[in-house]
C-alpha cells in the first residue's frame, strides 16, 4: 500500500485516536447495529484516557450513514487539534479497533486496504464507451467519463449482405467501428498518462476490445479483457462484475507472489534485505527501507524502544519509552515514503516482519 496518504497525518503531535468501525447500514437492524458497534469503540477510547471532544468527534464521523451496501469500513484518526484522518472502504473488519496512544494505530486498516488497487474500467461497444477510474477498495468510482462515438447512424451493418453498394455500406460501418474504438482509446491514454493507474480492465463488444486493446498495445500498463461483460444501460450485469473481481483477486496474487520472490532473492544474496523488529528498525534509521512487509496479527503485543535505534523518527509525535512495534514500523515507513504491504509471518521468515531494502 502507498502510504503518502498518511504523510500529513504524522505532522500533528498526537496523541492520536484511531478507530476502525464496521458501519455497514443496510437494514433497520443493521442501523441499530451500527449504533452499538460506534458507541462500544468510543467507550473503549475513553477507558483509555482520550478526551471527550477527541471522542464526540469519532463518534460524529462515524454515525454518519453513508448509504452504501455492506462490508463497509470506516477509519477515523483524530487528535486534540480535530479530525486527521478519514477513509471509508469496501471491507470486511473482523476486529474493530479503538487505540488512544501515541502514534495511530493504522496495522489493521492497511491491512484491510492491501488488497486494493487503483485500475481503469472500459466498457466499450459500436456507439463509444464508458471509462471509469476505480481504487477496488472504495464504494464507487473516483470519476466516469462517457465517450460518443460518431456517425451513429452507420454503426448497423446492413441485413442483405448482397451487391456493391452493400459493400460500401459495410465497408463505412466498419470504419466507424474502428474509429469509436479509437476515440475511446485516446481518452483512455490520457486519462492513464494523467493518474499513472497500471491495470486496465476492458469489457463489450468484442471488436470493439480487440481495437481498443491493439490502441492500448504500446501503453507502459496491464490490459486485461473481462471474461464477461458487456455495456450495460443499468450497470447492474452481475457476470461483469464477477469478472472484475476475478481479475483484481489474480492481480492481487501476482503482485503478493512477486513479493515473495524478492525477499527470497534478497535473503538468497544475503543483502537487500532485512528480518524481525529490531532490523528493520535500523534500516528505517539510514533510510533504506524499500517496502515494509508485515503481519499485522502477528505484530500485536511486539514493543520497540527508540532509545534502542538513534534517529528512529515519528514526525512531530512524542514518542518516550517502548511503545507498539507495529505503529512505530508503519510511522518510519509513512515519514519515509516506503510501501506497506501485508503478508503472513510464515512467508516473512517466521518473523512478524521484514523490509526490502533500497540498497545493501
Amino acid at each position: 500500500m502507498d502510504t503518502a496518504g498518511f504523510t500529513t497525518l504524522l505532522n500533528r503531535p498526537g496523541p492520536y485516536a484511531t478507530v476502525l468501525a464496521d458501519v455497514s447500514q443496510d437494514s433497520e437492524n443493521a442501523a441499530h447495529a451500527k449504533e452499538l458497534r460506534v458507541r462500544a469503540v468510543c467507550e473503549e477510547l475513553s477507558a483509555q484516557g482520550a478526551p471527550p471532544e477527541v471522542v464526540a468527534q469519532v463518534s460524529e464521523r462515524l454515525g454518519t450513514n453513508l448509504h452504501q451496501p455492506a462490508p463497509l469500513a470506516h477509519v477515523v484518526v483524530a487528535t486534540p487539534e480535530g479530525i486527521a484522518y478519514d477513509e471509508v472502504a469496501v471491507a470486511e473488519v473482523p476486529n474493530q479497533v479503538a487505540t488512544w496512544d501515541a502514534l495511530p494505530d493504522l496495522g489493521t486498516w492497511i491491512a484491510a486496504r492491501d488488497a486494493s488497487m487503483p485500475f481503469v474500467l472500459v466498457m466499450v461497444d459500436h456507439t463509444g464507451g464508458e471509462i471509469s477510474l476505480w481504487d477496488s477498495g472504495l464504494p464507487r468510482p473516483t470519476s466516469t467519463t462517457t465517450v460518443e462515438g460518431d456517425e451513429l447512424e452507420h454503426v448497423h451493418k446492413v441485413q442483405d449482405n448482397v451487391g456493391w453498394a452493400a459493400f460500401r455500406m459495410q465497408q463505412t460501418t466498419d470504419n466507424v467501428w474502428r474509429h469509436n474504438a479509437d476515440k475511446v482509446a485516446e481518452e483512455v491514454t490520457r486519462l492513464i498518462r494523467d493518474h499513472g493507474h497500471e491495470l486496465v480492465l476492458v469489457g463489450g463488444d468484442p471488436n470493439s476490445v480487440g481495437r481498443l486493446r491493439a490502441d492500448l498495445a504500446d501503453l507502459p500498463v496491464e490490459v486485461v479483457e473481462l471474461a464477461s461483460g458487456q455495456r450495460a444501460a443499468d450497470g447492474g450485469d452481475q457476470a461483469r462484475d464477477d469478472a472484475i473481481r476475478s481479475a483484481l483477486l489474480d492481480r492481487v496474487v501476482s503482485r503478493r507472489t512477486a513479493l515473495v520472490r524478492r525477499l527470497e532473492e534478497a535473503w538468497g544474496r544475503g543483502d537487500r534485505a532485512a528480518t524481525g523488529v529490531r532490523d528493520v528498525a535500523d534500516a528505517f534509521v539510514t533510510g533504506r527501507v524499500d517496502t515494509l512487509l508485515i503481519d499485522p496479527d502477528a505484530l500485536a503485543g511486539r514493543t520497540l524502544d527508540p532509545a534502542d535505534h538513534p534517529g528512529l523518527s515519528f514526525g512531530e509525535a512524542p514518542v518516550n519509552g517502548p511503545i507498539e512495534a507495529g505503529e512505530a514500523l508503519i510511522a518510519a515507513a509513512v515519514l519515509t515514503d516506503a510501501e506497506v504491504c501485508v503478508l503472513p509471518a510464515s512467508v516473512l521468515g517466521d518473523a512478524p516482519v521484514a523490509a526490502l531494502l533500497r540498497w545493501s
